[in-house]
């Protein structure tokens, strides 16, 4: 060990072992002076003390703000994915609920691309022709064996390639929101065109919720 750190290691450990020296020896803190954190020269012990505080204080004062944003974001989402329930309650008929879906995932929640899938059969006659009845995918087990390993909804840049053919290519991310009851019977696709848009670390509150409310309004009209 060099000299000059052995000297820091001995004078720390003085410290250490003697809490009250400043106190013993006050006019020395008046003349001790530090770098300035800022690159500006030196500043005194109580500066540097004061700018630390200050700093502090700034970053609080900016988490809060974010912490703020956040919740405001939250609530404006959150009013929203409320009026979606009430319309998709009141609506009687399939296709009604397929447009309100649409608006409000367009319009409100701005995610402009989206695909309903279900592999199961429509309870009305009328109903079996809309394209989101796909009983053929109850053959793609890729496909099937990916959303039934989906714990909470997917978000990235690449979800399965059947996924991806459904939707143009201009898309750069996926959120991808299995539907289920007793069991998983389809999954609703979110996409958009900013590959920052829906990313794995973001959180999946909202988007669990949405999938919860389009599977329970589906019910009425699948077997």
């Amino acid at each position: 060990m060099q000299e000059s750190q052995l000297q820091e290691s001995q004078i720390k450990i003085y410290l250490e072992n003697n809490p009250y020296f400043f106190e013993q020896h006050p006019a020395l803190l008046a003349d001790l002076f530090l770098p300035s954190p800022h690159g500006n020269g030196t500043i005194s012990l109580a500066e540097r003390q004061q700018l630390a505080q200050r700093d502090k204080i700034n970053a609080l004062e900016s988490k809060f703000a974010e912490l703020v944003k956040i919740g405001n974001e939250n609530e404006v989402i959150s009013n929203k994915v409320h009026a979606l329930t009430l319309g998709l309650l009141a609506s009687q008929q399939l296709v009604i609920s397929l447009q309100l879906l649409q608006h409000y995932l367009q319009m409100e929640l701005n995610v402009p691309h989206g695909v309903l899938k279900v592999w199961t059969n429509a309870k009305n006659v009328n109903d079996a022709v809309n394209p989101i009845f796909a009983l053929e995918t109850m053959q793609n087990l890729a496909l099937l064996d990916w959303i039934q390993s989906l714990e909470t909804p997917y978000c990235g840049t690449a979800p399965e390639p059947t996924i991806k053919s459904w939707l143009n290519e201009d898309v750069q991310s996926y959120a991808v929101i299995a539907l289920h009851s007793n069991k998983i019977f389809g999954a609703l696709i979110l996409a958009s065109d900013d590959a920052r848009h829906f990313y794995p670390e973001m959180g999946t509150m909202f988007l669990k919720r949405i999938g919860e409310l389009v599977s329970a309004s589906l019910l009425r009209y699948v077997d």
